[in-house]
């Protein structure tokens, strides 16, 4: 992976290169697609540390594009799109992008997303070990962005990863969606609220309920979510 090159995905040459000019600016380097087919043939060939992908492409959709992706990496991914619409937002955050981003957009805001997206998914290698928690069956390592159901790796989106380790680290405490947006996310993420019910319907999947009887992650009706570990 490139650490610094960020593939561009939109078939709209304008935005393209608008984008191009700004994230030059902001020291990135950068590879465009115009169509989904050419969108992950650059996947693999550029190995981009981040991708804006557009939802509407010719050739492949960019939901098909996402699909394809993150059936091989959780490279991590700004969907943008001319819809407003909650269920397009909701069905890429389920599909696996990271966050997005709605035509007409400010460039400034989504240089800001990229930043904070790239944050969130890059590891620290001189973190502490207090960054791993523990419980039975269960491993949240933050260090280096990993997951462990019974001893099982679990690929998991730097997001989803966040959310469980902040939940996890302030155990038996309820959040409202709102808190976990902005204590997880940052002030720079606008996002809606509905999309932290999106990751924890994700996070349930890949967590099971082998364990229900030590730790749970619930919802508190009316409220917000709580990790909660009985008998500690």
């Amino acid at each position: 992976m490139d650490k610094n090159r960020i593939l561009i995905v939109d078939d709209d040459a304008n935005i393209c290169e608008l984008l191009r000019l700004h994230l030059v600016k902001e020291g990135f380097d950068t590879a465009i697609a115009y169509d989904g087919e050419d969108a992950i043939k650059k996947f693999r060939t550029e190995e981009p540390c981040l991708i804006i992908l557009d939802l509407m492409l010719p050739k492949i959709d960019g939901i098909e594009v996402c699909k394809e992706i993150r059936k091989v990496s959780n490279v991590p991914i700004i969907m943008l799109t001319a819809k407003g619409d909650t269920f397009d937002k909701v069905l890429g955050l389920e599909l696996g992008a990271d966050d997005y981003i709605v035509k007409p957009f400010e460039t400034k805001e989504l240089i800001a997303r990229v930043r904070a997206v790239m944050r969130r998914s890059s590891s620290d290698d001189d973190k502490a070990s207090s960054d791993v928690l523990t419980f039975p069956g269960l491993e949240i390592n933050i260090a280096n962005y990993d997951l462990k159901v019974d001893g099982v790796s679990i690929d998991t989106p730097a997001r989803e990863l966040e959310l469980l380790y902040f939940l996890a680290s302030n155990k038996n405490v309820v959040f409202t969606r709102e808190q976990l947006l902005e204590k997880v996310w940052g002030f720079e993420y606008g996002g809606e609220s509905r999309t932290i019910d999106v990751h924890v319907k994700r996070l349930r999947e890949k967590l099971g309920n082998s364990h229900d009887d030590a730790w749970m992650l619930k919802t508190k009706h009316c409220v917000g979510y709580i990790f909660e570990v009985y008998g500690k």
